[in-house]
């Protein structure tokens, strides 16, 4: 089991992108990609993990905005979906079988949302996206199916959004530098989404990226530390 030190983060986040590339294949074929996946992730190790409001998250980029729609079809800019809330962001596909992929974040974020839960404080402030890859599989009936137990539960907010096309996903893939390979038809017109990085983004009450997290960096206890830091910033700014 590999562990990674929390004071070394960010110089390992580049190492677990590139982990991340090695180990990442096509979802397309999601049993065939299952099997020839690492059975487990890389372990943060959080003896060294810092506490809330003791260190800074500079401001990475600004979150780009589109149009996105929401589990009952509504159509909404991104923006708008974020609010001024405290907000990480996954992008993901329902079907993704991937075990350091989609499955992990979402298990990553099932914990973290049971740890906003007993947090009321701040899991009024703070919520969870899930943005699909694939809205051509994807629809907002299908992330109404896959959340649904998550929306039904307003307690803490968890949204889940899809496109309603792949070319308005796209922009929003560039411009968080989110990696993506893309199936094109025999016209040169992009069809659907295919391998990707797994990372999920920590966006301020701002809309601004304040953390990138991936393989070998993503822990439910460092999200929740970032989090409480951000709410602590948000509370002296």
């Amino acid at each position: 089991m590999t562990r990674v030190s929390l004071p070394a983060r960010r110089r390992l986040l580049g190492q677990g992108l590139a982990g991340a590339l090695a180990w990442a294949t096509g979802h397309a074929s999601a049993a065939s990609d299952a099997a020839t996946q690492p059975t487990g992730a890389p372990h943060v190790d959080r003896t060294g993990l810092p506490s809330p409001g003791t260190y800074a998250l500079p401001v990475i980029r600004p979150c780009p905005d589109g149009l996105v729609l929401n589990a009952d079809g509504r159509g909404m800019r991104l923006r708008q979906a974020l609010g001024q809330r405290l907000s990480v962001l996954s992008f993901m596909y329902t079907y993704c079988r991937d075990p350091v992929g989609c499955p992990l974040a979402y298990q990553v974020m099932t914990s973290l949302h049971r740890r906003l839960l007993a947090d009321p404080t701040l899991g009024s402030r703070a919520q969870l996206v899930s943005l699909s890859f694939d809205p051509t599989h994807d629809t907002p009936q299908q992330m109404a199916l896959y959340g649904r137990d998550f929306l039904a539960d307003k307690r803490v907010r968890w949204q889940f959004l899809t496109t309603a096309s792949v070319p308005q996903l796209l922009p929003l893939l560039d411009a968080l530098g989110q990696e993506v390979t893309v199936e094109t038809d025999a016209r040169g017109r992009p069809t659907r989404t295919l391998n990707h990085m797994l990372k999920l983004f920590l966006i301020d009450p701002r809309r601004q990226v304040r953390e990138i997290y991936s393989v070998g960096t993503l822990d439910e206890e460092v999200l929740y530390n970032d989090l409480k830091t951000l709410a602590l910033e948000a509370a002296t700014s």
